[in-house]
């Protein structure tokens, strides 16, 4: 049952970022579960383990991970974008 906490989890994180940064993760509810997941790695690796924890991610550090993440990969999909243009 942890595994679909940690699914739903990740996948709220995900949008949060997505709502906060403005740009939609490719791939609907599965980039954003994925954005979650890697958001909150991510956001371990940098911040360190602190703060709330929902479905075995540390909240805070996991939401600025992902919008890094979101951010990051955004940038990208613009870039690649303009130069197909």
């Amino acid at each position: 049952m942890s595994w679909l906490w940690a699914l739903i989890v990740g996948g709220i994180i995900g949008w949060l970022a997505g709502m906060i940064v403005g740009r939609d993760i490719p791939g609907g509810i599965i980039g954003n579960i994925i954005a979650g997941f890697i958001g909150g790695w991510l956001g371990s690796m940098i911040l360190g383990h602190w703060g709330p924890v929902i479905g075995s991610f540390y909240i805070i550090p996991a939401l600025i991970g992902a919008i890094i993440l979101v951010a990051i990969v955004s940038l990208i999909f613009r870039s690649m974008g303009r130069s197909r243009g």
